[in-house]
């Protein structure tokens, strides 16, 4: 039976495009990623797969505190023969809790994570450590890059949803629900919930109501790129497309005239 986990997996993450996007923007050869905020370390799994195919020296730094996200994405590795070239630890990213002082060559945030950050000045002392450690990659030599997903748009503070339907490896029909539960354009603040509905042969074979839910601080562009120039990042680049070939350059954002109504992007700092 699927849980919510694989749900999750199913119908929200789509890291093959995340890997090619981060090597693409880093611009080199990055060996180390560290991926923040983690759940089941869909990126972190894919980066692993990756260098394992090529047989470089490629591998991941997967951190969380949630122990069944982590327990799933270490089963997911095995699974896929990449759990040596992964790093699992549980504890806190913002507070440096975990592999503090491990240099990295790639620090992604996905799936809206910065918005668990409620305060600027908590944003800007994690960027700083972001920093540190992309300064001690590369063997000491830098150079590496921080990447982070936002989104927004007109609909950003409406309350509603959207329902999508996906089908699983086995024939389950997974049923999916994003739904804006409470937004405070005043504050910032908003809570959303993913739910999941799975049917087998027309049947329901479960009902995962409200599976995950979030709490998060609603960060615009602006405001997280003012906080990685703080941190002290030289320079920051925002991507709507981030489905780039392998060697393909991805081209940044110039005008406002390239969002859609409702927009997700990644920000790049370096």
């Amino acid at each position: 039976m699927l849980d919510r986990f694989d749900c999750y997996e199913l119908c929200v993450q789509s890291p093959r495009h995340e890997v090619n996007f981060l090597r693409a923007v880093h611009g080199n050869e990055p060996d180390v990623l560290r991926e923040d905020f983690c759940g089941t370390g869909a990126v972190s799994r894919r980066w692993a797969a990756d260098a394992l195919k090529r047989g470089d020296d490629g591998r991941a730094v997967a951190i969380d505190l949630d122990r069944g996200a982590l327990a799933k994405a270490r089963s997911l590795a095995v699974e896929i023969g990449v759990e040596r070239l992964i790093e699992f630890a549980c504890g806190d990213a913002v507070n440096a809790e975990p592999l503090a002082a491990s240099g990295c060559d790639v620090i992604f945030v996905g799936n809206f994570s910065m918005g668990y950050i409620q305060r600027r000045a908590d944003v800007i002392r994690y960027l700083r450590a972001c920093k540190a450690r992309l300064d001690a990659g590369n063997c000491g030599f830098g150079g590496g890059v921080f990447a982070c997903d936002t989104y927004g748009g007109a609909g950003a503070f409406r309350l509603g949803g959207l329902e999508r339907r996906y089908v699983a490896p086995r024939g389950e029909i997974v049923h999916y629900a994003w739904v804006h539960e409470k937004a405070d354009p005043l504050t910032g603040m908003v809570e959303n919930s993913i739910s999941f509905r799975v049917e087998k042969d027309g049947e329901v074979t479960s009902e995962l109501p409200r599976a995950f839910t979030y709490c998060w601080r609603l960060w615009s562009i602006a405001e997280l790129r003012e906080a990685m120039h703080e941190a002290g990042f030289g320079s920051t680049a925002v991507y709507t497309q981030i489905n780039v070939a392998p060697g393909e350059a991805p081209m940044a954002v110039e005008s406002a005239a390239e969002f859609k109504e409702d927009w997700i992007v990644l920000i790049v700092a370096r």
